[in-house]
């Protein structure tokens, strides 16, 4: 049986590693080109479940802005982005927003919610 192998740009520091990620017999993945074992955390979990830390903006009304920018409170899973993206778009926030406030709360039924990343009064 041939090794799958796959290569990836780690991104957890600015060294920016080119990881060679090999899959053996068992399916289990080997790491090679990290210069830290955070390369290697970061490798597995991309291979296993990618995540992504959310940030876009949703409608502001009352406000000086028209919109305000907020992100995901920890990484999501990679696969609920766009779903996560339809629902942010059909939000609308009043003001006053403090940063760190709640704009949706448990998104997607996955515990993490969408805060604000800036205040507006």
């Amino acid at each position: 049986m041939e090794k799958k192998v796959k290569t990836i740009t780690c991104i957890i520091c600015p060294k920016g590693c080119d990881l060679k990620l090999r899959q053996g017999r068992k399916g289990q993945w080997s790491v090679s080109g990290n210069d830290c074992d955070r390369g290697i955390d970061y490798a597995l979990e991309e291979m296993s479940s990618p995540r992504r830390v959310l940030t876009t903006t949703v409608a502001l009304a009352g406000g000086n802005l028209p919109l305000l920018p907020v992100r995901s409170s920890v990484a999501l899973p990679k696969e609920t982005l766009f779903e996560c993206l339809k629902i942010l778009s059909g939000i609308e926030r009043y003001c006053p927003v403090d940063i760190g406030d709640v704009i949706v709360s448990d998104i997607l039924d996955t515990g993490i919610d969408i805060i604000a990343t800036r205040s507006v009064q």
